[in-house]
């Protein structure tokens, strides 16, 4: 599943030099993002490709 948004928690947890890569968007459209920390902690996001994340069943 994906994130309707990015979570601040995980943004927080985000070092300089880091980057994070998640789906963000609703269970329809849903865009797989990255952001990038740099060394003064300026987010930059960029959204690539359109994906669709669900949910793992287990059997």
């Amino acid at each position: 599943m994906a994130a309707e948004r990015t979570p601040p928690a995980l943004l927080e947890q985000l070092k300089p030099g880091g980057r994070l890569v998640l789906p963000v968007g609703s269970e329809e459209v849903q865009l797989l993002t990255v952001i990038d920390k740099d060394a003064a902690g300026q987010l930059e996001t960029r959204k690539l490709i359109p994906v669709r994340f669900s949910r793992l069943e287990t059997v």
